[in-house]
């Protein structure tokens, strides 16, 4: 039962996905992004794949994140993983809507949230631990492009 709620959560994800974000703490805080992301299933596999990039004027970062499950959980990487400029996905789980990976680099950890709010809109969050608590860092919300056409 929940392997096939996990995979009915990622099939959503499918599709490409365009919107706003904001870094809302930290030394860019009240910056502001446009994101377009491509979402993918892995073959064969449960899990997700969103690769694109946010713009700041005429800055563009490239972005993805690869989640896919391990046993029970879920593992994969936010950017190219803590051997390079990004987080290690180490943990995770989907229940109802919602996907909660924990995210490692180092000493850093912190959670990356999906949020499939509707089946053309979905909010991102990275999170990151600050002695005993969660502080958003960075927010998204995503629609999906053609959503009509994605689902066919």
């Amino acid at each position: 039962m929940a392997a096939s709620s996990d995979e009915k959560f990622f099939r959503q994800v499918s599709g490409q996905w365009t919107g706003p974000g904001e870094i809302v703490a930290g030394k860019y805080k009240g910056t502001k992004f446009i994101c377009n992301f491509a979402g993918e299933n892995p073959d064969g596999k449960v899990g997700m794949s969103l690769d694109g990039g946010c713009r700041v004027g005429m800055l563009t970062q490239e972005m993805s994140a690869k989640v896919q499950r391990s046993g029970k959980t879920y593992v994969g990487s936010f950017l190219d993983g803590a051997a390079g400029q990004g987080l290690d996905v180490v943990g995770g789980s989907v229940r109802n809507n919602k996907a909660v990976f924990k995210i490692l680099r180092n000493k850093l950890s912190g959670a990356m949230s999906a949020h499939m709010v509707s089946q053309d809109k979905m909010n991102v969050t990275i999170s990151v631990q600050v002695e005993d608590e969660l502080v958003p860092v960075i927010g998204m919300t995503l629609k999906k492009v053609n959503p009509k056409l994605a689902s066919q």
